[in-house]
């Protein structure tokens, strides 16, 4: 089985939660406190804060700001729909606007007028990498970043992680600050997710250095048929992000399924939804040519042989679906 369709977490947690994490109000908490302020201490914030990776989660968020904020349409979708119902209740949204090669839109940060600014190390669904250090020397304000991917938090003021992309599990998320938020009651933070994330952090991650070798194999075999939407080198190294010219991505997906093969069409919040990469349309692509988006990511390095196989499988599956089309 390939999974080529993981993010970050190289596999599942098996989640085991003692006593231990629960909050008492006449006790010590001591786990809980061990883990917050070994969480807090290695990325140098002072506070600790959980809530729902969701619109709702990030409304709340941005309502505690109370002021008006910019976001980047290269977020993740819940960030951005947040941003759509904070501007609906009257509160002024810049969004960042996404370069047609896939990259952020660093001259318009230049000029914003906002105190609070959105924006992550990586495009969701590309997964093209941000210079949130360049970010850092345009904007003076308040950077908002989600470092999941990265685990550094040095070029931003407020780092949050997303549970589900470290884990595989789906519980709130864990926001580190410096007192910008008001301090959270003790029962309302999700010791689950603070030992989910804690666990992930300190896993070994293998260095990713098969890319290359599984592009050029990609590029031989599919040859005029590969579109890529981003330049390669320009993506996170354990992701490669392409397309297939004259079909719909989601054929492909569900016949490599068939094959014990599993890559993805998008980021984590797109997945199960039959829209198609929002991203890909905002880089000024049409609705169709971002059907056609492909993902896959590596938790591991893949041999030569396993490259050949999986991009065989691949080719394959695509002519299949352009002769029956």
């Amino acid at each position: 089985m390939y999974k080529l369709n993981y993010l970050n977490y190289p596999e599942t947690n098996d989640v085991s939660v003692s006593n231990a994490l629960s909050i008492e109000a006449l006790n010590s908490n001591t786990e809980f406190e061990s883990l917050s302020k070994n969480l807090t201490s290695r990325f140098n914030f002072s506070c600790l804060h959980s809530f729902s990776f969701s619109k709702e989660g990030f409304l709340g968020l941005m309502l505690e700001l109370k002021s008006d904020i910019a976001v980047s349409l290269g977020e993740s979708e819940a960030v951005v729909q947040a941003a759509r119902l904070y501007e609906s209740l009257g509160f002024g949204v810049t969004y960042i606007n996404l370069m047609p090669d896939g990259t952020i839109d660093y001259k318009a940060i230049n000029s914003l007028k906002v105190e609070y600014l959105f924006i992550s190390p990586y495009i969701i669904d590309t997964f093209v990498k941000i210079d949130l250090k360049k970010v850092k020397e345009l904007f003076s304000g308040t950077v908002v970043s989600n470092i999941s991917a990265m685990f550094d938090a040095s070029d931003c003021d407020v780092a949050y992680f997303d549970v589900y992309k470290l884990s595989g599990y789906f519980t709130h998320s864990i926001l580190l600050h410096n007192g910008l938020f008001e301090e959270q009651n003790l029962a309302g933070i999700d010791t689950v997710s603070l030992k989910l994330i804690s666990e992930a952090l300190n896993k070994d991650i293998e260095l990713i250095t098969c890319k290359d070798e599984f592009i050029k194999v990609l590029a031989e075999t599919l040859k005029d048929d590969l579109i890529f939407f981003v330049d390669a080198k320009a993506t996170l190294d354990n992701v490669v992000h392409f397309g297939l010219k004259g079909i719909k991505a989601r054929e492909v997906i569900r016949n490599l399924s068939l094959e014990n093969i599993f890559v993805t069409n998008g980021e984590g919040c797109s997945l199960g939804l039959s829209r198609p990469s929002r991203i890909i349309q905002v880089m000024g692509y049409t609705e169709l040519q971002s059907r056609q988006a492909l993902s896959l990511s590596f938790c591991r390095n893949l041999s030569s042989d396993e490259i050949f196989y999986v991009v065989s499988k691949i080719g394959k599956s695509y002519r299949q679906i352009k002769a029956l089309s």
